[in-house]
């Protein structure tokens, strides 16, 4: 989807709620539902206009394509070890350009780590798509507090919050939500279940349930870990055989 002049994603209802992080004074609210439509949107159309088709696994070649598309610069050779320990990737929003990425090259040289790096790349893509609008607007006492207008927050991405973040820090759960939807999108995921019939959805830890991450992993092009959250976010897997999945309104 196209990004209006101030970064809002065209044809997306954003609606602003008080930033209880006080990183802003106003921050986008998306339920998953609303993620998960966007980012499917998101990527099917890149890669129809590009291919003319879409098809899974998502080749990071085209990954790496739509990131750069949406930056003023793309580093995926990036020395991010002055950043502090574990950061993966991180993302450089300015109110009169597009943002710039910067993923640890550790990622990109390490073919053992394709996995890392594709779900890095995404989670990214989901600060640019999602956050930029927060940049682009004009700076008023509403948007940006007093203390943080003059250096506003910058996304970090430590390898433990690239897939799932704790829902108070909102800006990396919408992140890692995207990153999710956008490798796995929720209609791709739904009919490969689909093929599957089962009575309810397995329960984590059981025999289907290891079956179906693992399809659902190599489908994909993504690690367990991705796979397995994935299906729990999207209720294809249940937490425990009474429990049902509750997500947060972010």
């Amino acid at each position: 989807m196209e990004q209006g002049d101030e970064g809002i994603p065209e044809g997306l209802n954003l609606k602003w709620v008080r930033d209880r992080s006080q990183r802003f004074g106003q921050r986008p609210h998306f339920d998953p539902a609303e993620l998960d439509l966007e980012c499917e949107k998101l990527i099917a159309d890149f890669l129809k206009s590009r291919h003319g088709s879409v098809a899974f696994p998502i080749d990071t070649d085209d990954l790496v394509a739509l990131l750069e598309a949406r930056t003023a610069d793309l580093d995926v050779y990036a020395d991010l070890q002055e950043e502090g320990a574990n950061v993966e990737g991180m993302t450089l929003f300015f109110s009169d350009d597009l943002p710039t990425v910067r993923i640890s090259r550790e990622l990109s040289e390490d073919g053992h780590r394709s996995n890392r790096f594709r779900t890095t790349l995404t989670h990214e893509l989901g600060h640019v798509h999602f956050h930029a609008c927060l940049f682009g607007l004009p700076q008023t006492g509403d948007l940006f507090p007093a203390q943080a207008t003059s250096t506003p927050p910058r996304p970090v991405c430590h390898r433990d919050t690239i897939l799932d973040a704790r829902p108070q820090d909102w800006m990396e759960w919408q992140a890692g939500y995207a990153c999710g939807a956008i490798l796995m999108p929720i209609t791709a995921v739904a009919r490969l279940t689909r093929s599957k019939p089962a009575a309810s959805p397995p329960v984590k830890n059981s025999p289907a349930a290891t079956n179906l991450i693992m399809e659902v992993a190599r489908a994909f092009g993504v690690s367990r870990e991705a796979a397995e959250l994935r299906l729990v976010k999207l209720n294809h897997l249940a937490v425990t055989p009474e429990a049902g999945i509750v997500e947060p309104l972010l």
